[in-house]
């Protein structure tokens, strides 16, 4: 009961505007409107607000998927919980034995506004989307608060049943997938208790590369930050700092990753496309920066990576659309149909 009051909640704060449309524009730059219901220590140095749509304070037995959906630059948590929702639901039968969670990455003005406790963890207003550190009340990187959450799901006191995690996020959340995906520790304690982990990274507008090609050499050429991170491994935050590039990359290309790109999703002057030159270095708009990244992975010599390239027809930038589609459920459920789809 206490669930649907929130979704009710959170839908009547929606109803004068879609969750996705302008995920990443200056509105970031405003306090969020809502603030998670949940709380997260993330080893006692911080808290961390996120939605789960079951209590993970007791045993849930009746739980065998987790699927993390990481919001976007509007840090508008409450807006990705409706859509998580709604993919959960459109899972049918699946559905019912997944926990949803939406963690939420504050900045200094949502704390402010919304008058939250010191301990609440905030970031800068973009740098919780490649892993750097909190600016209070501890320099903990978003990383470790992603650790976190997926150490919360090894416990098998808590999660008997549970065989598999999903991190999942569309357009900056995507960012923040694709980034964690190369860089996350989280993975190892889940893997010790035999849960598998897939992380799903639908429409980011830009990719972390491990050498020095470009879809765009000419731009990277005047670009002198183009390889730097978050869009390569150079001046990499401290969470990174003692991996090096191969290894991040060995790493990486053994973990199942799926790229979800919308085929509409080609607008290069799309509001809230990144349009720095290291991020045009890497193609003229998200679904081509998406297919070039992919195949310069496929090309290079550490190995074939685990990873599945999944067109969405018909969806431009628009997360609800990416997570609710027959591959969105696919990539998150298991639910067969991604292939009629595409």
């Amino acid at each position: 009961m206490r669930a649907l009051a929130r979704l009710a909640a959170i839908a009547m704060a929606l109803i004068c505007g879609h969750a996705f449309a302008a995920d990443e524009d200056a509105l970031n730059r405003k306090p969020v409107r809502a603030i998670a219901d949940a709380r997260l220590s993330v080893g006692g140095q911080g808290i961390l607000p996120l939605y789960l749509s079951s209590d993970w304070s007791m045993p849930l037995p009746a739980i065998s998927r987790a699927i993390i959906v990481l919001h976007g630059r509007l840090r508008n948590a409450d807006e990705y919980y409706i859509s998580a929702h709604n993919a959960q639901l459109a899972a049918g039968d699946v559905g019912k034995s997944a926990l949803m969670i939406v963690p939420q990455f504050l900045a200094e003005i949502d704390i402010e506004a919304h008058k939250l406790p010191a301990d609440t963890l905030r970031w800068s207003l973009s740098g919780w989307e490649g892993g750097d550190a909190a600016l209070a009340p501890n320099p903990l990187s978003s990383f470790e608060a992603l650790d976190a959450i997926l150490a919360k799901l090894s416990d098998r006191r808590i999660f008997p049943n549970l065989k598999q995690v999903v991190v999942a996020g569309h357009s900056g959340g995507g960012q923040v997938a694709q980034r964690y995906a190369i860089a996350g520790r989280g993975e190892a304690a889940l893997s010790r208790q035999h849960i598998d982990v897939r992380y799903v990274i639908a429409n980011p507008s830009s990719y972390a590369y491990f050498g020095a090609e470009r879809p765009k050499p000419s731009i990277a050429a005047s670009c002198p930050g183009y390889n730097n991170w978050k869009y390569g491994m150079g001046d990499r935050p401290s969470y990174l700092a003692d991996a090096t590039p191969a290894a991040l990359e060995q790493r990486y290309v053994e973990r199942e990753v799926i790229y979800l790109l919308g085929t509409l999703d080609t607008n290069p002057e799309h509001s809230a496309l990144d349009k720095s030159c290291m991020a045009e270095a890497q193609g003229a708009n998200r679904y081509a920066r998406g297919h070039a990244y992919a195949d310069i992975m496929a090309k290079r010599d550490n190995g074939t990576p685990n990873h599945r390239v999944w067109d969405v027809a018909g969806v431009g930038h628009d997360g609800e659309k990416m997570l609710t589609s027959k591959c969105g459920l696919e990539a998150l459920f298991d639910l067969p149909g991604c292939a009629a789809e595409r």
